[in-house]
């Protein structure tokens, strides 16, 4: 079994990104032990947007040593650098290829961007779902981590799949979309109806992986709740509180009927103290190996061995795919 995943380097990680997404990765390692599992920096998605140079090159290179600071192992998966193995952007135009304008315009990004962007809005914004769907066929994957907003992706993945094999005879696994039960849609903090994102224009809606752990633990104590006063999980009358609970849940192992009963006659002050030290030791242990490993010559390592590992199989693919359409002299 193979299980691939991948994140933009477009911004700096916030607290859900980890919870959202990167700790599942590390989850995955113990869950799927006996599975290949190859874990990528999506750069050459981050450019469908206007990127500064300097500043890309910087969130590359954080959002690797990232990877292994939030408990990647290096021996037991694969991690390199997207731009690095040119056969993802290869395939994602034989892909283009063989899909069609109306899916491409029915992606829920490319819709929400298109009507915010209108005419600015890229052609890679538009055919980027095939970029994805190529970082996925390459590899032979069975699984594709995903929150359930990118589900539409693997569903479009697992058509062009059929398509090109139903066309030119048996050339890709048909992948599936894997939602871990312990991921999770982090909220803003200050804003419980916006996903919690470094682009939020209140500073304090937002946690970074790399904060001060004396910011981050203010920013959770001013986050937002409610008047009731009751550590109550209900999504609907304490949304804020409730989001609250759901990074508890996630990074003590408690459930939420176990933080309820924690907290039964106690109020806020008492559940937000206790959770800004569980935030802030996470976030202690991240920064500690971050800090080891970012400027040093086993991240390089990590990534050639990434590189060279991705770029045999995907190499190997991408030839077979020429084949079945004809390109090339042989």
């Amino acid at each position: 079994m193979r299980i691939i995943s991948g994140i933009q380097p477009t911004n700096v990680v916030t607290l859900g990104n980890y919870l959202g997404a990167m700790r599942n990765f590390v989850l995955m390692q113990d869950e799927f032990k006996d599975a290949d599992i190859i874990v990528f920096i999506a750069d050459l998605h981050s450019i469908t947007v206007p990127q500064e140079r300097q500043q890309l090159k910087k969130n590359i290179k954080t959002l690797a040593a990232l990877y292994i600071a939030v408990g990647l192992d290096p021996s037991r998966c694969h991690i390199f650098i997207q731009s690095e193995v040119p056969s993802h952007a290869e395939l994602s135009f034989v892909l283009e290829c063989q899909s069609y304008i109306g899916e491409m315009e029915r992606m829920i990004q490319f819709k929400e961007k298109s009507k915010k962007e209108g005419a600015s809005v890229t052609t890679g914004l538009l055919t980027y779902p095939c970029l994805m769907a190529a970082d996925i066929l390459l590899y032979d994957s069975n699984l594709v981590p995903v929150g359930e907003d990118q589900t539409q992706h693997v569903e479009l993945t697992r058509d062009l799949a059929e398509r090109f094999n139903a066309k030119y005879g048996n050339t890709f696994t048909v992948p599936e979309a894997y939602i871990s039960k312990q991921g999770a849609r982090i909220m803003s903090l200050q804003d419980p109806e916006k996903k919690m994102s470094k682009s939020d224009p209140n500073p304090k809606g937002y946690i970074t992986l790399l904060d001060d752990i004396n910011e981050v633990k203010n920013k959770i104590r001013r986050a937002i709740t409610d008047s009731l006063g009751i550590v109550k999980y209900d999504e609907v009358n304490q949304k804020g509180l409730s989001n609250l609970m759901t990074i508890y849940s996630l990074l003590s192992g408690l459930s939420l009927k176990d933080i309820e009963k924690k907290y039964e006659g106690l109020g806020y002050k008492e559940f937000k103290e206790d959770l800004a030290n569980i935030v802030g030791d996470e976030l202690k242990k991240i920064q500690s190996k971050y800090n080891e490993i970012i400027n040093s010559k086993e991240l390089d390592e990590v990534l050639d061995e990434g590189r060279e590992y991705a770029t045999k199989l995907a190499t190997k693919k991408i030839d077979k795919v020429y084949k079945k359409i004809g390109l090339g002299r042989h």
